[in-house]
């Protein structure tokens, strides 16, 4: 069955950095994308970044452009979100997700796999 489960989340003070990991068993991870999102108190859950599995195309929301980077270990069965320059609108919990394919999809209905989520709060 496959499964995905977050870590690294925690406290940080504004322009602090934390880097989360996604692990994944269950499945050949090589051939599928990984996104990660995030969904703060009160608001939906968006897209924050993805790694293709195809080309290793990487995509990001506009709101951590630059601060951001989403990197995959296939050895390992892991993706990483290394988070820099962190904000307190960057506070939520974060989540991994995966979809049926190599690529990163558009919508966030195609990803069919998701972990616990991870609480990543920053905060002075």
């Amino acid at each position: 069955q496959l499964q995905l489960a977050e870590s690294g989340g925690g406290l940080v003070q504004p322009g602090g950095s934390l880097r989360l990991s996604c692990a994944a068993s269950g499945f050949t991870f090589q051939y599928y994308a990984i996104g990660w999102f995030r969904q703060a108190p009160g608001k939906e859950r968006e897209g924050v970044s993805c790694i293709s599995s195809s080309d290793g195309n990487t995509y990001y929301t506009d709101a951590v452009k630059g601060r951001f980077t989403i990197s995959r270990d296939n050895a390992k069965n892991t993706v990483y979100l290394q988070m820099n320059s962190l904000k307190p609108e960057d506070t939520a919990v974060y989540y991994c997700a995966a979809p049926l394919g190599a690529n990163c999809p558009t919508r966030r209905n195609d990803f069919y796999f998701w972990g616990q989520g991870a609480q990543v709060t920053v905060s002075s």
